[in-house]
């Protein structure tokens, strides 16, 4: 069934900060790559008025996730460095939203963690989310499987996600675990411009 892309669908652009690229304090294997993507897919949305929405990791200089606090990684995205600044080729709409996530010591890999965004995007009328960004198989996947479980109709960004793997067939376990919870998978060959934006799920 055809979705279309309106005030009631937003896209969710996930972590595309420069400490997720390569050259960064936590690089995703060509996570650079999605940027192009995530740009045609944002000019789009812009295109329908629709909502566009990025997440960030905003972390305190000792936040539980870094090794030096215990956790499993580098530190990375600190509240105002550098790393932590979103990608310089990524399109930031005047009018798009910027959520910040694990600001404080507790770790959030979904956007809906430690927040009422679930509750707020709901009372705004928005029932359906295009997901996409760094990494398939952390944030993406998590924000996806909440999105899922807060009863909102989630589609993934085939085209426009890179996952870490830190096992080589992570990001593809993450992929049939969205699907299994039901999720659907897209890329931006399924979206349609006519008198209204819509998109087809792919068929596999």
């Amino acid at each position: 069934m055809p979705v279309e892309i309106g005030k009631h669908t937003a896209l969710v652009v996930v972590d595309m900060q420069k400490d997720f690229c390569p050259g960064g304090a936590l690089p995703v294997a060509e996570g650079d790559k999605v940027v192009p993507a995530l740009n045609k897919y944002i000019e789009k949305f812009q295109k329908a008025g629709a909502p566009i929405i990025f997440t960030r990791d905003w972390h305190p200089p000792d936040h539980s996730s870094f090794k030096a606090q215990g956790g499993p990684w580098p530190a990375h995205c600190v509240q105002n460095s550098d790393g932590a600044n979103f990608h310089p080729d990524l399109v930031i709409p005047p009018r798009a939203e910027i959520v910040s996530k694990a600001d404080k010591k507790d770790e959030a890999y979904s956007f809906f963690q430690g927040t009422d965004l679930a509750e707020k995007l709901k009372e705004r009328g928005i029932r359906t989310l295009l997901v996409g960004g760094l990494a398939t198989d952390y944030c993406v996947r998590e924000t996806v499987l909440d999105g899922l479980k807060y009863g909102f109709q989630v589609y993934h960004l085939d085209d426009a996600s890179r996952g870490v793997n830190v096992k080589p067939d992570d990001s593809e376990l993450a992929l049939r675990e969205m699907v299994a919870k039901g999720a659907k998978r897209i890329t931006i060959a399924n979206l349609v411009a006519k008198s209204k934006v819509i998109l087809r799920p792919q068929t596999r």
